[in-house]
């Protein structure tokens, strides 16, 4: 579905992370339902750049493929697992 979503100027479309853990560190399952959203995730698509108030377009810093950090309640649900974000929501780029 990504294919489909080109983000504009400063926007930034990310696909989730997965957590691989699902238990507690006491062995609790904890089940999909109460599990919250991860807040890492996957550079797919970056728009062409911060647009100025003089019309100059600054680039990005983060670019695709970059795996990032972002604030919990940013961005809009741009479909499953995929989350559309301004670049100055995002807190940091995670080194492998």
């Amino acid at each position: 579905m990504h294919n489909k979503i080109v983000p504009l100027y400063d926007r930034i479309l990310i696909e989730r992370v997965e957590e691989a853990e699902s238990k507690t560190s006491g062995g609790i399952i904890i089940p999909d339902a109460a599990k919250e959203k991860t807040q890492i995730g996957v550079v797919l698509a970056t728009g062409i750049g911060r647009l100025m108030q003089d019309g100059k377009i600054v680039p990005l810093q983060v670019k695709t493929g970059d795996k990032v950090f972002f604030a919990k309640y940013a961005g809009t649900d741009a479909g499953e697992n995929l989350l559309l974000i301004r670049e100055d929501e995002i807190l940091a780029i995670v080194i492998k």
